[in-house]
């Protein structure tokens, strides 16, 4: 993938670069001479970027070395965008999963525990949905939509869903969204004003009910959280997830492990 903040970079300095160089031509030559001049060292520049992905060698160094990290940020929020769903101030989330029942204290420790009743309720709709007409019936029900305009599509591990070639959702992997949908739809039945709720705080309490999950809801091994490193061309970002140790799919993750601890 083309490194974002690396081409700025070599673009600017290539403007720069063209406009000095036409510049010294054109006090010695004429103006015409060092407009010429600049116009081909530009265009030698953009082609250089194009073909080689830069004009300067180490670019990709130097960005992750003296980008500050808010800008940094600002390049990856297009080019890896992660299902996660940040904390939303307005909705408690614990409140919430409390009054469905979905949740309770634990017995033997300070947290917060799925009730039997959610956990076999949330099981028994997993297994009806792993297929996928049933996911996609379930997954139209949720968003007001035909089943028939609905597709799904994998990139590396993404799962991605489509109503009439507009990405409707994305999530981690398959077993995510399966996770997802299944607790969808038993959170409509047990939350009063369920439908009620916008899509970002629905994703939210989705999210954060993943975190409880202890088997894969794709292939049925054990999850377990784990730290790992992602690295793009210009920085590094360590996450919390939560993943499968058999199938390895992905079931949730965070830039922000904050959000673990306000979830806990």
């Amino acid at each position: 993938m083309r490194c974002v903040p690396c081409t700025v970079v070599n673009s600017a300095i290539g403007v720069i670069a063209a406009a000095a160089i036409g510049g010294v031509v054109g006090a010695n030559a004429g103006v015409a001479t060092g407009t010429g001049v600049g116009v081909i060292v530009l265009g030698l520049s953009a082609a250089s970027i194009a073909l080689r992905g830069y004009l300067v060698p180490g670019t990709p160094t130097l960005t992750k070395k003296y980008f500050p990290d808010w800008l940094l940020r600002r390049f990856d929020k297009d080019s890896h965008t992660r299902a996660a769903v940040s904390a939303d101030e307005n909705l408690d989330v614990e409140t919430v999963l409390m009054r469905a029942e979905a949740v309770e204290p634990c017995e033997n420790v300070d947290d917060l525990c799925l009730t039997d009743e959610f956990q076999t309720a949330w099981s028994d709709r997993l297994e009806s949905v792993r297929s996928e007409e049933t996911s996609r019936a379930e997954l139209a029900d949720i968003l007001g939509v035909e089943a028939d305009i609905l597709t799904f599509e994998e990139f590396g591990e993404a799962f991605v869903a489509y109503a009439d070639e507009t990405q409707a959702g994305q999530w981690e992997s398959r077993g995510a969204f399966l996770a997802d949908v299944a607790a969808a739809t038993e959170l409509e039945v047990r939350l009063d004003g369920w439908q009620t709720l916008g899509l970002r705080q629905q994703s939210q309490l989705l999210y954060v009910l993943r975190l409880f999950l202890e088997e894969c809801p794709e292939c049925t091994g054990t999850v377990a959280i784990e730290e790992d490193t992602v690295a793009s061309c210009c920085r590094s970002i360590d996450i919390v997830a939560v993943s499968c140790q058999e199938c390895g799919a992905r079931i949730f993750e965070t830039n922000h492990p904050g959000d673990i601890a306000r979830s806990a």
